[in-house]
């Protein structure tokens, strides 16, 4: 079993302060305590970070470096710019670090798969198209295709890329899960 952190979140009090009073103390303390957990991965949310997420990126990446600097990085936001400053500075750790994620949509994965690539990394290739939630197993297929393909002609193999089927809640909507299922049934074949 792989183990992703993800108290790194901006959604958290204590982690989102220190994200905008930029105080290391708890990003370390937290980064130390997933370490102890056994994390394999630690994954940095800054949420949309619209306002100066290309600065901030950069500082977290370095700051939880410091202190676990053979941890992967997952870089979690939807500022694209934000991510290519925080693939920057990273250090070479036991694993490539990883983009989290590129969505299926062409205006997203054109600039985000030839960055991810220029640096290394892997990809979470995020099943979410150009109209939303797939609303079954072979509208993720086709998803699934479209950014595969996508990420070996920007020289990503398959073997750097992570997929996220993507589900709802269960209590929301049952049949997404069975649809995400049968979706991971036929990655194998895709």
């Amino acid at each position: 079993m792989i183990l992703f952190g993800e108290s790194l979140n901006v959604i958290s009090k204590v982690i989102g302060k220190a994200y905008r009073e930029r105080d290391p103390k708890p990003i370390q303390a937290e980064a130390l305590e997933q370490k102890e957990k056994g994390m394999d991965y630690i994954d940095i949310n800054l949420g949309p970070a619209k306002k100066d997420g290309h600065e901030l990126m950069p500082w977290v990446c370095q700051v939880v470096q410091e202190v676990v600097p053979e941890i992967p990085l997952l870089l979690d936001t939807s500022n694209i710019a934000a991510i290519e400053e925080g693939l920057k500075v990273l250090k070479p750790a036991s694993k490539p670090h990883i983009v989290n994620s590129i969505m299926a949509r062409p205006e997203r994965y054109t600039v985000m798969l030839p960055m991810a690539a220029k640096y290394e990394a892997d990809i979470v290739a995020l099943m979410w198209g150009p109209d939303g939630l797939p609303r079954d197993e072979n509208e993720r297929a086709a998803l699934c295709v479209e950014l595969l393909y996508a990420a070996n002609e920007a020289g990503i193999p398959n073997e750097k890329i992570w997929v996220d089927g993507i589900v709802t809640p269960v209590n929301i909507q049952q049949i997404q899960c069975v649809s995400l299922l049968n979706f991971q049934m036929m990655l194998e074949d895709i």
